[in-house]
């Protein structure tokens, strides 16, 4: 999630400033939602959390789909593989290893959540050096999982880079439906009829396919209009497909089916909103707005730090910690996720901007 990945140097003929804020602002969004949907609620609390986290699932393809457009360019194909993998892997292991160190302390401070319950551990050297090896193996908290996958697009990125460089259209194009075939039609399937394929037959799974649409999109041109309608009909099938798993058909187990970021509507919606903001212009917002281009590129520039820190300010506002309770307790959620979203961002990035004025912090956040 660093400029490169998430980040560049060379600014390119798309608004990569305006895709990381709105991502970032989602990921914020989805987190914000996710404590409503967690406890038992009204049903009408449960409906506006629902349309909130289904309007921020496109959060994670979005910075996936811009790491493909920024790092799978054939003019970066001569890049040595070990001069990419350490300029880049560096950061994100100081970063890693520091918030591991940051989250680690918040775990024993505020507990671990256990069902319904939190549990507090005691601060002894043997449970600090079991969490530091489990936080390794598995992410010191739950938003590490997208470290984990950002390391595993930059080891394949130099292998993709040739295929992306030398492989006609037709290819790409059959990989990516490979891909599609495989982590959603398959499930789709198997959620429908109970039965399918086995799952070996497609080999090309996780993100790996948004990675190549990243760069692939670029080349297709589709109307404003019917990338519209794909958003919106791909935003209202997943709330209806939430409601249908949870209520009419009450799947154990799988009423979050439609929630999952490899499913055909939320792909469908993440790609229909990439492409309509490729259309926005490159230096977006432009020299006539330069308080919002001033805090989108701060944002733009910081979305590493801000994405591993946020949950620490959104759990201190849910948990009272700031003085007061922001939470689905205290505020109807149809105000109270988009406003603790708001707070949440701006605090982080206010605390990121105070701590890049710190020469070993600066180094050590992302």
């Amino acid at each position: 999630m660093q400029k490169d990945s998430l980040d560049s140097t060379a600014r390119l003929a798309i608004p990569d400033d305006l895709i990381r804020t709105l991502a970032m602002i989602l990921v914020i969004l989805l987190h914000a939602s996710n404590e409503t949907l967690q406890n038992p609620v009204p049903l009408g609390y449960w409906w506006t959390a629902v349309v909130y986290k289904s309007l921020a699932l496109s959060c994670v393809p979005l910075f996936v789909l811009l790491s493909g457009a920024l790092l799978l360019q054939p003019a970066k194909l001569n890049e040595p593989i070990k001069v990419f993998l350490r300029k880049r892997l560096s950061r994100i292991g100081l970063a890693f290893g520091f918030w591991t160190g940051v989250y680690i302390a918040w775990s024993f401070y505020v507990g671990i959540p256990v069902g319904s319950t939190v549990i507090h551990v005691p601060v002894t050297l043997s449970n600090i050096g079991t969490a530091i090896v489990y936080s390794l193996f598995n992410g010191a908290y739950y938003q590490f999982w997208f470290i984990y996958l950002i390391i595993g697009l930059y080891l394949i990125t130099p292998i993709l880079r040739v295929l992306i460089s030398y492989g006609n259209l037709r290819i790409i194009r059959y990989l990516i439906l490979l891909w599609f075939a495989g982590v959603a039609i398959l499930p789709l399937i198997e959620l429908a009829a109970g039965q399918t394929l086995n799952s070996a037959v497609f080999l090309i799974g996780g993100f790996v396919g948004f990675f190549v649409l990243g760069s692939y999109i670029q080349r297709v041109k589709v109307r404003s209009a019917i990338l519209y309608g794909l958003l919106i009909g791909s935003v209202v099938f997943t709330i209806f497909g939430v409601w249908l798993m949870t209520y009419p058909l009450s799947y154990v187990g799988q009423s979050n089916f439609f929630f999952g970021y490899l499913t055909v509507n939320v792909i469908v919606a993440s790609v229909a909103l990439f492409m309509i903001l490729l259309k926005f212009r490159p230096d977006w917002p432009g020299a006539n707005h330069i308080a919002t281009s001033r805090v989108a590129q701060a944002i733009s520039k910081n979305t590493l730090p801000i994405f591993l820190f946020h949950v620490i300010i959104l759990e201190s506002f849910e948990r009272g910690f700031f003085g007061f309770t922001l939470a689905y307790t205290t505020l109807n959620p149809l105000i109270e996720i988009p406003l603790i979203t708001v707070l949440t961002l701006f605090i982080t990035l206010g605390l990121v901007l105070l701590m890049r004025k710190v020469p070993v912090l600066k180094k050590l956040i992302g």
